[in-house]
């Protein structure tokens, strides 16, 4: 079963990508979009920990991202 963060706690983890692994989270965000076409939430984040050698809560956070900006372009 995966954690589930606050808000704060996402935008926390957001913050410190940059510093933890050197790459801009927009550059994650770009990764995401480039990668394979995964439907499940923790199929992204296991691929994206597999794929980069990410840690549990960056990898959650730059997808969770990821969905919330998908949505988001979506309503527009």
């Amino acid at each position: 079963m995966s954690q589930v963060f606050s808000e704060e706690t996402h935008r926390n983890l957001l913050s410190r990508i940059p510093q933890c692994t050197g790459r801009e989270v927009s550059d994650w965000l770009r990764t995401v979009d480039d990668g394979p076409a995964l439907f499940r939430f923790e199929e992204k984040v296991n691929w994206l920990r597999g794929a980069h050698q990410l840690a549990y809560g960056h990898a959650k956070a730059i997808i969770h991202e990821h969905d919330l900006r998908r949505a988001a372009r979506k309503l527009l």
